[in-house]
């Protein structure tokens, strides 16, 4: 069927079968269908939607577009977590040596940061040393050794989605359920892991700014991931203050630390454990419940510690960082952000803390820009504490005494102070599949 007749249905709302789907993306990767024929199919997705097996169809194809890793010499279940984004959230850093601790199978590839959010790789990067380039059959065996590895993405993976990303990105075609969930979930299938859990985040810090949003896009990942023959299950969470105490590569990795430590009992905690215990479940070990207390005992022991110190050691870096933090990078210059009024800590704009760590050079505008491993903001203060003049509420760091001054602008405008005690918020809203 041509191109324009295809256009044509999907703006009628008529459902495509999967050859055809798969006509349009092998057609476009190839070059064969013009970017103006597939900026107005996109269009047509953006208004009328897609069914769930028009969505399978078309993420099944973008997988196959690309390389698909073979995940059997592992010998066992493996399990793979995504977030869709979010500010100072280290989660991979603490699940990944928890859930391997706990008996299962982690093979990760993370991606990097770009823009206000911030990237598992660059995280890990901070480490002296720290590999996050290994060759598959090296990553495979880590994995089947150790229970975890996370690497950055390599290969070829799912090409007709960065094609098709780019062209969305210029034709306001992004905000889109099916068009996101295919994106995200082509990549997802193509490493091959046989339970995916998905972490999809709503606030201010989030591309989904409502739980119900959330909510759509989780149950659409979730069905596409069991129509694809994965166990798959997402959880809703909450982004709209920063994730823990850190925002920024070095500080989160001393912040996962700690939590590996067992020093942190902050929220954040229990979320990589409530994370660890159903990817645990879905990948038999047991019910989430049972899952819980497992990666609470061994979180305890030290045991998910060690499994960190050995996964940094295998990939090149210095595994001393676990017991001296203080080798991690650190900024030259610091700068207390503090409170203007007595009253109540009522809320912290996630995105204007990201986008003041980009400003220190945390992150990164363009891919391939470098970044400062030691900037970032460490908050002192959270949503609903009693706050008093002058109380220190974040320590913007950076390399100069002027990014910090100019971040610390940034930061004082994203927090709110109030007289009221504001209600607390779960960071976890909803549980889908």
């Amino acid at each position: 069927m041509q191109m324009y007749d295809l256009i044509a249905r999907t703006r009628h709302g008529e459902a495509l079968c999967d050859a055809d789907i798969r006509s349009i993306v092998e057609g476009f990767t190839a070059g064969e269908i013009p970017e103006y024929m597939m900026a107005a199919w996109l269009m047509a997705v953006c208004c009328n939607g897609l069914t769930a097996q028009e969505t399978t169809a078309l993420t099944l194809a973008m997988r196959d577009s690309g390389d698909c890793l073979d995940l059997s010499a592992i010998g066992g279940v493996t399990v793979d977590k995504h977030s869709t984004g979010g500010i100072g959230d280290k989660t991979t850093l603490v699940i990944a040596p928890l859930v391997a601790a706990c008996g299962g199978y982690v093979p990760k590839m993370s991606g990097r940061g770009l823009g206000f959010t911030g990237g598992t790789i660059d995280k890990l990067e901070s480490i002296p040393g720290f590999s996050t380039s290994l060759a598959p059959d090296r990553f495979l065996t880590q994995v089947r050794s150790i229970g975890c590895s996370v690497i950055a993405q390599s290969g070829d993976l799912a090409p007709a989605d960065k094609k098709m990303y780019a062209l969305r990105n210029l034709t306001a075609t992004v905000d889109s359920i099916p068009l996101i969930c295919s994106s995200i979930m082509s990549k997802k299938l193509a490493l091959g892991a046989d339970c995916i859990l998905l972490d999809v985040k709503y606030g201010t810090g989030a591309f989904m700014k409502t739980p119900q949003e959330a909510a759509e896009l989780a149950r659409a990942m979730t069905q596409v991931g069991q129509l694809a023959g994965k166990r798959c299950r997402a959880l809703v969470t909450d982004m709209n203050a920063p994730l823990g105490t850190c925002v920024g590569n070095a500080l989160e990795v001393e912040e996962a630390i700690r939590i590996l430590r067992g020093e942190s009992d902050l929220p954040l905690t229990e979320l990589c454990l409530t994370l660890a215990a159903h990817m645990l479940s879905l990948s038999d070990h047991g019910t989430p419940e049972e899952c819980r207390s497992k990666a609470g005992r061994v979180l305890t022991s030290g045991e998910a510690l060690e499994r960190f110190s050995r996964m940094i050691a295998a990939q090149g870096g210095d595994a001393g960082v676990t017991e001296h933090p203080e080798r991690l990078p650190r900024a030259q210059y610091t700068l207390d952000v503090r409170a203007a009024s007595d009253g109540f800590l009522q809320s912290v704009r996630s995105e204007e803390i990201g986008l003041a760590c980009l400003g220190l050079g945390a992150g990164r505008t363009a891919d391939h820009a470098g970044i400062d491993p030691g900037a970032g903001v460490i908050l002192r203060r959270f949503v609903g504490d009693a706050v008093r003049t002058g109380d220190v509420l974040c320590t913007v760091c950076g390399s100069t005494q002027t990014l910090c001054e100019t971040a610390a602008v940034r930061v004082q405008n994203a927090v709110r102070i109030g007289e009221e005690q504001p209600e607390a918020v779960p960071l976890v809203s909803g549980i889908i599949g």
